[in-house]
């Protein structure tokens, strides 16, 4: 599955869980365009990501490594200066390259003030948030802003997050949409393009949508939290902490209508996205370069929306939060109509990007061993590519006070075809025991029967621990000796034998 002059373009949300689109089931929204593009091309119902905050996820996802492999384990980590992305790797085959929208693979203080020395961008318009940063001499978005409606940038500079419902043609999402159709406009036929189209929402806050996409909301039919009074006993340390401490709030203060409205306004958002998408689609079509270019539409993480009386990301690995949409769409390449049921990961798009681009397999395997090409998946050469996949949580996130967890937290998830292994590793100087969860995701798909305690399950809990130790043990070979290896030559060696 490779192409001479394959177009690639990346389009990522933000916090958008896997059940937010009607082709996943969300019939509640109108989004007709990516609906489409999913019966086009091939959807994947269980891709999962590496770490369920922002930051780690996206640097796996653009060096294809899991976060031992890259080093991000933090909100606020800096991508360390060796660690290259794709783009960079596309770039020096010939490719342009183009980012419209958020970056975030370092933290938002590093990214507002420097680049990374192997983004590997040729056009860099980058944006956190509409609101945030809008001082950087990289904020693509403030700058177009600026200019098309000075007085709007004021009202923005002054209220900032305060200021809800932006007009539709003032709005980030319009922006990137907006500076990717130029971009598609503009591109040489002669030469492929990489661009990434990279958009804030539907993440938190909800109320930044322009008001008249709540018509494509059937308020009536979203569903309400799912929360189980069972389940919220005997819960993990790490879980709790975030019910009561969420940087969003305390999950007890939030009274149901205040739920209900939270996921108004989260669908409202997804609507904009597919109405944008829609635009950027058609661009493709009419510049005639629709065949020839792979469209990759997914998500960095998901969204609790308060179900399992959580909100937002964290330290918890249930399937609204680490499960998110993936779509791929490639008329000259890729048989549409598809549907993918195996384990796959947010970073195997980057062998998947560049296998496409004419990288070959042994390159693949020496600069990002993690990544697996989805293609075979895709053609029915192989039924799975992953016994199962793996989501690290390493105090990744921050509390209702801004910061990181104190006692840290960490958990990791082990997730095969059936079973869904959630350990919180214990704190022998705090005295803190491993707790954990263990689900049976093919009988209880919304994860509210917990079995970690359950006799008669002991064997799958230690067998799949098993499988975690090992994955554990060989990324910390992977990584090596940190200082190099000074060996003795033979005239050097010591002789150290008795006998």
């Amino acid at each position: 599955m490779s192409a001479e002059n394959l177009n690639i373009l990346l389009i990522i949300t933000d916090q958008q869980r896997y059940d937010s689109l009607g082709c996943y089931g969300a019939g509640w929204v109108q989004t007709p365009n990516l609906d489409k593009m999913s019966r086009e091309g091939v959807i994947f119902d269980n891709c999962y990501v590496n770490n369920p905050v922002c930051t780690p996820s996206r640097a796996s996802m653009l060096t294809g490594k899991h976060l031992p492999g890259h080093g991000v384990y933090k909100l606020h980590d800096i991508l360390p200066p060796e660690e290259v992305l794709i783009t960079r790797r596309l770039q020096e085959r010939g490719y342009r390259t183009a980012l419209f929208g958020k970056l975030h693979v370092s933290g938002r203080i590093y990214e507002a003030e420097q680049r990374h020395p192997g983004d590997g961008f040729d056009i860099y318009e980058w944006c956190l948030e509409a609101s945030i940063s809008m001082d950087s001499p990289f904020n693509g978005y403030t700058r177009w802003l600026k200019e098309k409606d000075p007085k709007f940038y004021k009202r923005l500079e002054q209220e900032r997050r305060n200021l809800l419902h932006i007009p539709r043609e003032l709005h980030m999402t319009h922006w990137s949409a907006e500076r990717t159709i130029d971009f598609i406009k503009g591109s040489d036929p002669a030469r492929p393009f990489f661009c990434k189209m990279s958009v804030f929402d539907p993440h938190n806050p909800y109320e930044d949508y322009p008001l008249e996409m709540r018509k494509l909301v059937d308020e009536k039919r979203i569903p309400d939290p799912l929360i189980s009074g069972e389940e919220l006993k005997n819960r993990p340390y790490g879980i709790k902490q975030e019910e009561e401490h969420s940087y969003l709030g305390v999950f007890s203060k939030f009274s149901s209508e205040e739920l209900r409205k939270m996921r108004l306004d989260y669908y409202a958002s997804i609507a904009l996205i597919d109405l944008e998408v829609g635009r950027v689609l058609a661009c493709l079509e009419e510049k005639g370069i629709a065949d020839k270019t792979m469209v990759i539409f997914t998500s960095d993480h998901g969204d609790m929306l308060g179900d399992h009386s959580l909100l937002v990301k964290g330290a918890f690995f249930y399937d609204p939060c680490v499960k998110v949409p993936l779509i791929i769409r490639w008329p000259e390449g890729l048989k549409g109509g598809k549907r993918i049921s195996g384990l796959v990961q947010l970073h195997d798009l980057a062998a998947t990007i560049l296998k496409a681009a004419g990288f070959q397999d042994d390159e693949l395997e020496k600069i990002m061993p993690d990544s697996c090409n989805l293609a075979p998946l895709i053609s029915g050469q192989r039924e799975t590519i992953h016994p199962f996949v793996i989501c690290c949580y390493r105090n990744s996130g921050i509390n209702d006070q801004g910061v990181a967890w104190d006692p840290p937290i960490h958990a990791t998830m082990i997730r095969d075809e059936r079973y869904k292994l959630n350990i919180y590793h214990g704190d022998q100087v705090r005295g803190r025991k491993q707790e954990g969860q263990l689900f049976d995701m093919e009988n209880d798909r919304d994860e509210v029967s917990n079995l970690w305690a359950k006799p008669d399950y002991n064997e799958v809990r230690f067998r799949m621990t098993e499988s975690l130790l090992d994955w554990i043990h060989s990324r910390e070979l992977a990584l090596g000796s940190r200082g190099g290896t000074a060996t003795p030559d033979p005239s050097q060696q010591l002789v150290n034998a008795l006998k």
